[in-house]
């Protein structure tokens, strides 16, 4: 492991950007960054049009690790140069931001209120890639519905299996069960979620981290004994579809937390922007989520 990524991770000021969108969540990205559909005929051109939206928030003057302490990347981002230089070398190198590599390939159906990872079977060779190719950690998403505690106990328990394959190739693991915002019972799905994180960090190898990426919870400071674990190097949140304004309003009230935002980064960047106003609107974003990742009491 390195330990310069390391130390930055575990103590530096800043957040992560979650730069990520996989298949599913493309078009999507494309669309709020002003491409539509139109402009792509294949998957290959969509990726293409994706690495380059990417690739100018990247090397935009503001996207250094002075502030933006580590980005999540989809697998094809990693495979991708920028600039002739493999994409994680080139964050690390050149931006000083530490590279994440997002791991799971989607969602099974529902069921008891949950969604599980979908099976990876090729994860230990892809794990092997990443660090080969220079990422840090990893990331896992899987999503709770419902307050259902049979549901968030095999979400969870599923998380930590995973977290352990990838402990054991030296990366270190984000573990993101995300709560959807809009649920009737999201307080009670957080109690519930919180109790079996603590309860699987007694798996944690010794001498051995994790993170956690958790949807801002209802009930301010609810993850601080998360945050305060030393098995656990940082607890960041996800804006869940929150606006920026909204998310890091809720993320100023959880002290110790630090931001991992999607959309709530990219809101209002388009694809026809002047390289002048898309750096301006980068510059407010990065600015904004910086300050209330900042909040230490």
């Amino acid at each position: 492991m390195n330990k310069d990524m390391a130390a930055q991770a575990a103590h530096k000021a800043g957040f992560i950007a979650a730069l990520d969108q996989s298949g599913g969540s493309t078009p999507k990205a494309l669309k709020l960054y002003g491409i539509d559909a139109s402009a792509w005929s294949n998957d290959a051109e969509m990726f293409d049009l994706v690495h380059q939206m990417r690739t100018r928030i990247i090397k935009s003057p503001a996207f250094t690790g002075d502030k933006v302490m580590g980005a999540i990347l989809f697998e094809q981002t990693m495979d991708r140069d920028i600039d002739g230089t493999p994409t994680a070398q080139y964050l690390w190198e050149r931006r000083r931001v530490v590279p994440f590599l997002k791991i799971d390939k989607g969602l099974a159906e529902e069921k008891d209120g949950v969604k599980l990872m979908k099976p990876m079977p090729d994860l230990d060779a892809l794990l092997k890639r990443a660090v080969a190719k220079g990422i840090f950690g990893t990331k896992e998403r899987s999503v709770i519905d419902a307050a259902n505690p049979k549901g968030i106990a095999a979400i969870v328990a599923q998380q930590f299996e995973v977290a352990r394959q990838v402990l054991a190739h030296d990366l270190v693991p984000i573990i993101e069960p995300e709560v959807t915002i809009s649920i009737p019972d999201k307080a009670q799905a957080e109690d519930i979620l919180l109790a079996e994180i603590r309860k699987h960090l007694d798996e944690v190898p010794a001498g051995k981290q994790v993170m956690l990426k958790l949807t801002l919870p209802t009930k301010p400071n609810l993850y601080m004994p998360l945050v305060d674990d030393p098995r656990v190097m940082r607890v960041v949140a996800l804006s869940g579809g929150y606006s920026r304004d909204e998310a890091n309003d809720k993320l100023r009230h959880n002290v110790g937390m630090i931001a991992s935002f999607s959309r709530a980064l990219t809101e209002g960047l388009t694809a026809q922007q002047s390289d002048a106003e898309f750096n301006a609107a980068l510059v407010s974003a990065i600015d904004s989520i910086f300050q209330a990742s900042s909040v230490k009491e």
